[in-house]
């Protein structure tokens, strides 16, 4: 609205009147692209196998990329999950989560360190006893010893705790990172294998069958299997026959029971604080085997009956936890992925676990995560992709009434996505949605400085010039309003590519792949258009936007 409205009434106000005098840098431009300019029209079959050549030359490039979801994110903290062995208690936790956060603590590049074992009171977090989440507070990068890069910085902690908590499995992530995924999949990684089936024990076989595989595939860090061992139980199975024989209530039989674990009692009040006081039997009465059947549950003729007599006793071990999601008992194996792409992570994965797992009758598997993230937005952004193109299309042909010419700038669009495809090869970056939505923007660009020049030649010619003369001329005229438009999209998103700030790794993709594909549009904008300009005004129609004859 502002440039069909206000700039027309700025230009008359405020712009000269005398002829203007070409600028220094670009008649000296000129001097350059006159010839070369000349050239391409006159060899319009080099100029375009070029172009065909640097569009192939890419397709390869682009399929070694790899892809992600989002670029990783620098929080400038770390939380590190520790799982135990299942049977792990609240008491043992202490000394552990004391022991690491005196090994990170040391590390120069650690402010502080704190701990977080099991579930709080209000459990929005589903953790046994056995997990403990450590939350590492670091210092601003300026104040590092050493100049050292977060995944560096990972390898070292991640050796150190090894060695000094054996028998611990360890997960790096972030705050914020660990917390979406946990609400998006239910793991806290960017890759997990889930599986789903009936029998506990063949998803635990499964489970770590898959775990080992993973472990031998490059970039897998932090693998595990969320079933690592069984924990001891005691079942205790009521016999009807004998509570009507003694005539005791099975109520009274749960609530022996239940005191072995812990009665509520009361809460004791010191200040604000509140504790509360559970009953419980001696240590010995609830560990020992063959002290529980002695338990005495109630009397029968003034004779206290023991558990033993009411009910069958049973010492096993059972899985840890039983998962359930749509209504399917389920497991996991999870794993991060450090190094490389985890799109190419997944599907080398993918190949080894179809190749050598078997699964039984009735069991299924499927691969979450922060994939399954980048799966849903690809299949959106592989249907958005198409309608912006077909609605760019419909709006060229709007404008000219001319398939041919509409086809002719619809060239921008594979030879600017070749620049952005090279652009972030040579940044190492592989593709995310951040850079699918940078080759979104790219398109418009690219097809507005077709429609520049298209629209500029189509005059000349009406004005009574060959094919050919209008080119030449056009490629004159022309050049610097494209060369404005390709150096102002250019220099403004020029900042947002070596931005090193918060959150300027979703920024660099995006930059990243308009400057590049500027750059190669800008070169099809001004030797290739020109040159094969010819080709297509034969068959087109001599009216140009708007169906008006110049002169």
């Amino acid at each position: 609205i502002i440039s069909l409205t206000l700039m027309p009434v700025l230009a008359a106000t405020i712009l000269r009147r005398e002829p203007e005098h070409e600028p220094l840098l670009m008649r000296l431009f000129h001097r350059v692209y006159h010839p070369v300019a000349r050239f391409a029209v006159w060899h319009p079959v080099w100029i375009s196998l070029g172009a065909v050549a640097l569009v192939a030359a890419t397709i390869p490039v682009a399929t070694r990329l790899g892809a992600e979801f989002m670029p990783r994110l620098d929080e400038g903290d770390l939380l590190v999950e520790v799982v135990r062995l299942p049977s792990a208690t609240l008491e043992d936790s202490v000394a552990i989560t004391t022991r690491i956060e005196k090994v990170l603590g040391e590390f120069p590049e650690v402010r502080t360190v704190f701990c977080k074992t099991g579930r709080p009171e209000i459990a929005n977090d589903i953790m046994g006893v056995q997990q403990t989440d450590v939350w590492v507070m670091l210092k601003p990068r300026r104040l590092w010893p050493a100049e050292v890069s977060r995944d560096e910085l990972v390898e070292r902690m991640s050796d150190v705790l090894a060695a000094a908590v054996p028998g611990a499995n360890f997960g790096f992530s972030q705050p914020i990172e660990m917390r979406v995924d946990e609400l998006v999949a239910g793991v806290k990684s960017d890759v997990a294998v889930l599986l789903y089936g009936d029998d506990l024990d063949t998803l635990g076989d499964l489970g770590k069958q898959i775990e080992r595989l993973l472990r031998g595939i490059r970039g897998a860090v932090d693998v595990r299997a969320d079933w690592q061992a069984n924990v001891p139980t005691t079942r205790i199975d009521v016999r009807p026959e004998q509570l009507a024989r003694h005539g005791i209530d099975g109520a009274e039989v749960m609530r022996t029971v239940s005191a072995m674990g812990g009665i509520p009692a009361g809460v004791i009040f010191e200040g604000r604080p509140r504790y509360p006081l559970i009953l419980k039997f001696p240590r010995q009465w609830r560990e020992n085997a063959e002290l529980i059947p002695q338990i005495p549950v109630g009397t029968a003729a003034g004779r206290p009956v023991p558990l033993g007599e009411l009910a069958d006793v049973i010492n096993e071990e059972t899985a840890p936890s039983i998962e359930h999601e749509n209504s399917r008992r389920r497991t996991y194996v999870s794993a991060n992925v450090r190094g490389r792409d985890v799109a190419g992570f997944v599907a080398e994965a993918q190949a080894v676990v179809d190749r050598e797992v078997r699964l039984p009758t009735g069991y299924t598997m499927a691969w979450g995560g922060d994939f399954e993230n980048l799966v849903s937005a690809s299949r959106r952004l592989a249907l958005i992709t198409p309608l912006v193109l077909g609605l760019i299309a419909m709006l060229l042909y709007a404008s000219f009434k001319s398939f041919s010419l509409a086809a002719l700038i619809f060239c921008a669009v594979p030879v600017a996505a070749s620049g952005g495809v090279v652009a972030l090869a040579l940044r190492g970056m592989p593709f995310s949605i951040a850079a699918g939505v940078g080759f979104v923007a790219l398109f418009g660009v690219a097809v507005l400085n077709g429609l520049v020049w298209v629209s500029g030649a189509e005059h000349a010619r009406q004005a009574g010039m060959s094919p050919r003369e209008a080119a030449l001329s056009t490629a004159e005229v022309r050049i610097r309003p494209v060369l404005m438009t390709a150096l102002v999209a250019s220099l403004g998103f020029l900042p947002m590519a070596m931005a090193t700030s918060a959150g300027a790794e979703i920024q660099r993709p995006l930059a990243t792949v308009v400057i590049g594909g500027i750059v190669t549009s800008t070169l099809l904008t001004a030797l290739v258009i020109p040159a094969i300009y010819p080709w297509f005004v034969r068959a087109s129609a001599p009216d140009v936007a708007g169906g008006r004859r110049a002169g």
